[in-house]
This record gives structure tokens, sequence and C-alpha cells, in this order.
């Protein structure tokens, strides 16, 4: 079964409970390839909707992985965050574009797991926006990547870097996590950080300069 068999089949339920109040709406302009697209999701069109799953699956696949570090749990993770821009299209209005509005979609799913997951478990509580440390707003990747590198020796050196800052990505709590990987790793602007993650820029700002700091310190002596 291919990745977007079960969400296509989930998906195909939603479409018969709403098919009695699907409408098509009339324009009055010739809309771009891509409001054409947004039109046909909003509309609830199956075609449409599997191309998106197609096109966009293993970006919220990846973000997904590295907010959970569990395969299983991005996957399922992944599907569910399918399945529920399906259900909210007909109120995507496009304030932001629409990668970002399925990774607000993924962070919140993952939250939401988180969330279940912490009230079976203890969990530290960390301060998050508290000041920010000045001098640590460097991006991670600044220090680690040697992409160019041909020589086997470093390549070598880079990849035992990069296992490292995965290693002690995993040990930072979720908030900061998430500002890290959206900022650092996936290369999102402050303020479509901030719409993924419903926080003002400031906050972001100062949560990514603390999880920068943070990581920074976990690093130290492992690279």
């Amino acid at each position: 079964m291919s990745f977007g068999e079960p969400i296509a089949l989930r998906m195909e339920a939603e479409l018969e409970r709403g098919a009695d109040t699907a409408t098509s709406a009339e324009v009055c302009f010739h809309p771009t390839a891509e409001e054409q697209f947004l039109e046909r999701l909003r509309a609830g069109e199956a075609t449409a909707f599997n191309r998106l799953v197609e096109e966009r699956h293993g970006d919220i696949y990846a973000l997904l992985y590295r907010l959970t570090e569990d395969p299983e749990e991005a996957r399922d993770l992944t599907q569910e965050t399918f399945l529920q821009a399906f259900r909210h299209f007909a109120s995507f209005r496009g304030e932001s574009d629409l990668r970002t509005w399925l990774y607000r979609i993924a962070v919140n799913q993952a939250r939401n797991r988180w969330r279940w997951w912490k009230r079976r478990r203890r969990d530290r509580t960390v301060s998050l926006d508290a000041p920010a440390s000045e001098g640590f707003d460097a991006p991670l990747s600044a220090g680690l990547e040697n992409t160019d590198a041909p020589d086997p020796e470093l390549q070598a050196l880079a990849r035992e870097r990069e296992r490292a800052l995965h290693a002690a990505l995993r040990t930072l709590s979720r908030p900061y996590r998430e500002v890290i990987v959206l900022r650092d790793i996936e290369g999102l602007s402050y303020e479509e950080v901030a719409v993924a993650l419903d926080l003002n820029v400031g906050t972001v700002k100062s949560r990514l300069s603390r999880g920068r700091t943070e990581l920074r310190r976990r690093l130290e002596g492992s690279l």
C-alpha cells in the first residue's frame, strides 16, 4: 500500500459525507494556476487533494520526524495532518502560503500527541520566554556544515557533526525544538515560523536564540 492510499480511503469517506453540501464558485476573473488549484482543494476535489499529498507528504513527514524522532509516529501524524487539512480547506483564505499553513497543522498534530504522552509521564518544566542571551543568533548550521569538502575525512567529520546535532536536538524541550527545526532546518522566515507556531515574531526570536544557546551547550565536546 502506498503512502497516500490510507489518506485517500479516509478522505473518500469525508467526501461522501460532504458531497450534498459541496458547490462550485463562479469567478469573474482569470485565476492563476495556483489559485485554481486552491479552489479545487476548497471544493473537496479528490484529484487535487491526492496531488497535494504526493507533492507535500515528504516535507511534512520530514518535519514531523524531526519533531518526534519516531518514524511510525511521524507517519501517523502525517496522515492526520493531511486529513485535518482536507477537512478545513474550505476555511483556508490564503493569509499565509500553503506550505506554512500545512506546517502549522503538522505542528499542532505533533503538539497534541506530545500532550497525550505528557499526561502519561513526568516532564520537566523550562522557562521559555525569558530575555535571550546576546551573541548566539547565528544559525546552528553555520558552524556545522561542510558540504563542499571533497576530502573523505572531512565528509566523515561532517556526518559525525550532523549525528551529534540531531542527538542533541532530541534532548531539547519541544518548544525549542520546534523553532530550531522550522527556522534552521526547514528554512522558514521568522514571520513564517510565527504563523506556523501561532506566536509573535519576538517570541520566535527569543526562543530561537535561547534554543540555539542550549543546543550549543549540549554539543560542547562532541564536535
